[in-house]
């Protein structure tokens, strides 16, 4: 909450986005989403025979089952062998069954990347000669669905458990002791681990559907579950819901032995008082705090492993630094974040007799900024690898999703500043008749109960609630009936001395929550508290949502590798072939792609085009329709429009495309998203 110094906020934030961009302007390559970066055949490719086998090399080593690669012939039956293997370090082949007549047959992958996410598309090649294919592949991924919609929500429930539950005992022990015997606060704690536990199993049955068929049916097929703890992110999730029984024991122990209260005597004239701890309890006190920081330390970092070994910190560039570095960054998060939603709690929820002190926000506050400053530095560095150049801020989707994360932050940090000022002026302005009155209240009344000798902070405040208090108790007194005199006469004495003093405890109890909440500074702290919570809700939602993400190297070096395909077959030009590749964007939803263009042989007369759109990951779509015009300005010839027939899945194709003359021709293509949605991208080539 209150992480930061008035005075360094500015220069916090700068240090920040400096060392971001110091950073940044040096990186290299790295991986982490898989991506198709080549395959034999290639898209488009038209062979003479049948091919044994289809091949396709990822950026990075995927898990594989038996329908992962599958060939579909021009009438949409599988004409592979069901087998697919590992090759040859990321590249893996299926094999074809003999004797494929020709015509074009559709190649579809659904493989899991080593960052857990599942990764699909499709492309098609000829044998022969292309031809009519009724193959369809579903365009609908197994995220797009049901199932991913669960999946994607128990991720966000996971991070927000664990967020819960390690922030807030970490906030009991490290800020507010005291509060280990507070029900809200231990309320919070326990709803944390019961969320993380919940999601946990939930992931666990919905991972065989989510990377496999996305149906609700397959969520309890017990050979599914059987295969998904074989995998990485099974072995993770099972590993977090053991840790959990650790961290469960963990709990009892903070809300049960940590808070048992000192011993305590009761005095003449019925109060408890509590004794002052004797040496042996003292020690056993700090030795069982001591225990409890250590066993959970130990725990909450084995449960933001189980995050690091499973997702984007495991694969890629210095894999080996990445994931611990994760974990820090997961365990500050949840200091940060989890703190805040228990203070939080603390403020609004704790009883008038066990209210959070100045101390306690201020122990906060240095925690909060030890967070950020570990925040910084692991974000700075997870960054660096998942982005890799300044453009991969604003052209791909994880970087846009980052530069928000950032902006949050930076928000959060503002809010954070104006409650370090409430904080202080709660240490310094607590008004001496205010502090004389808690000395009261907190003493108990006299024997008659008339403890209302005097104005009261409430009362110079402008209210009366202490008035109706002690009227409802005079009245709730007056009521009783009087002891008779004999045997009976020391019972009811007792019993009606017993009403009186509860009387008197809740009076006292309801005005020293009155004193404490008329405190101005207090209510402006919970404001801004409140505020600095909400800022969280959101991003840890943003957070989340970056996991599931492609990082920004991932697509653009998909992006990469398809600009030297198209670049190696524009250099074959002189056998024969041209291929374009123009980026659009419609504006709509689902807007953006990649349209290519095969010429072939890209001479004068007769020529073979074949189009083909595709998602900027790679993944082959259809839209509504597509067109081609030819111009040759520097003659004066065209626009010659051509209108391609469509194949299959995101690629149509043309044939006795005239091009009547050699020149620098401009190749144009309209293409059209929705009903409303159409762009119009164009690249000149040499043809002739």
């Amino acid at each position: 909450m209150t992480q930061t110094i008035a005075p360094r906020v500015r220069t916090l934030v700068l240090l920040l986005l400096g060392a971001v961009c110091a950073l940044l302007a040096g990186a290299g390559p790295a991986s982490a989403h898989a991506a198709v970066t080549g395959s034999d055949p290639g898209q488009g490719a038209v062979v003479q025979e049948a091919p044994a086998r289809i091949s396709l090399t990822f950026s990075e080593q995927v898990a594989l089952s038996d329908d992962s690669l599958r060939v579909l012939d021009p009438d949409g039956k599988r004409v592979d062998t069901a087998e697919p293997s590992n090759v040859s370090g990321t590249t893996y082949a299926v094999g074809l069954k003999p004797g494929l007549p020709d015509g074009t047959y559709t190649v579809a992958y659904q493989v899991v990347s080593a960052d857990s996410h599942p990764v699909a598309g499709a492309y098609t090649f000829s044998i022969g000669a292309p031809s009519k294919t009724s193959a369809t592949v579903s365009q609908q991924t197994t995220d797009d669905g049901v199932v991913g919609w669960l999946y994607g929500f128990g991720r966000y429930v996971s991070y927000a458990g664990f967020v819960m539950m390690a922030g807030g005992a970490a906030f009991v022990l490290a800020c507010w002791r005291r509060g280990s015997g507070v029900r809200p606060v231990q309320r919070f704690v326990v709803s944390g681990w019961l969320a993380l536990t919940a999601a946990t199993l939930a992931l666990l049955l919905l991972r065989g559907s989510f990377t496999g068929s996305g149906k609700v049916a397959d969520v309890f097929d017990l050979s599914l579950l059987g295969q998904v703890l074989e995998t990485k992110t099974g072995a993770a999730l099972v590993s977090r819901l053991l840790l959990l029984a650790a961290a469960a024991l963990f709990i009892s122990v903070l809300f049960g032995a940590y808070a048992r209260p000192s011993p305590t005597t009761t005095l003449n004239d019925g109060a408890a008082r509590r004794q002052p701890d004797s040496r042996e309890d003292a020690q056993e006190k700090r030795d069982l705090t001591f225990g409890l920081a250590i066993g959970g330390v130990v725990v909450a970092a084995g449960l933001a492993a189980s995050w690091a070994m499973s997702e984007h910190a495991s694969v890629g560039l210095q894999a080996g630094i990445s994931m611990p570095v994760d974990v820090v960054h997961l365990l500050a998060v949840a200091a940060w974040l989890g703190g805040l939603g228990a203070l939080l709690v603390a403020l609004y929820r704790a009883p008038a007799d066990t209210p959070v002190d100045a101390s306690a926000v201020r122990g906060f506050s240095r925690v909060a900024f030890g967070s950020v400053l570990a925040l910084i530095a692991t974000g700075t560095y997870q960054s660096w690898r998942q982005l890799g150049s300044w453009s991969a801020f604003t052209d791909t989707r994880y970087g846009q999703l980052l530069l928000a994360k950032i902006a949050l932050v930076a928000v959060l940090v503002g809010v954070a500043w104006i409650s370090r000022r409430w904080t202080g002026r709660l240490l310094e302005t607590v008004p001496a008749s205010a502090e004389r009155e808690l000395a009261r209240v907190g003493a108990g009344a006299d024997a008659s109960g008339d403890t209302d000798t005097g104005t009261s902070v409430d009362d110079r405040a402008g209210t009366d609630t202490d008035t109706d208090a002690d009227a409802d108790a005079d009245a709730d007194a007056d009521e009783q009936p009087d002891s008779e005199p004999g045997d009976n006469a020391e019972p009811a004495d007792a019993e009606r001395a017993a009403q009186l003093a509860r009387q008197r405890a809740a009076r006292d109890t309801a005005r020293q929550k009155q004193l404490r909440d008329a405190d101005p500074n207090r209510f402006g702290l919970r404001r801004s508290v409140l505020t600095e919570a909400g800022i969280a809700v959101v991003l840890l939602a943003v957070t989340t949502v970056l996991t599931q993400t492609e990082p920004g190297r991932t697509e653009q070096e998909a992006k990469a590798a398809a600009s030297s395909s198209a670049s190696a077959s524009a250099d074959a030009g002189a056998s024969g072939a041209l291929t374009l590749n123009m980026p659009f964007d419609t504006g709509g939803e689902d807007g953006k792609g990649i349209v290519t263009i095969d010429l072939d042989p890209a001479r004068v007369g007769d020529n073979e085009m074949h189009v083909y759109v595709e998602r900027p990951n790679g993944r082959a779509f259809d839209i509504p329709e597509v067109k081609v015009d030819f111009t040759l300005k520097a003659k004066d010839i065209g626009p010659l429009p051509v209108v391609p027939d469509h194949i299959a899945t995101g690629h149509w194709s043309a044939n006795g495309v005239q091009i009547p003359m050699a020149g620098d021709w401009q190749v144009e293509v309209t293409v059209r998203t929705s009903d409303i949605d159409e762009v119009t991208v164009s690249k000149n080539a040499q043809i002739g």
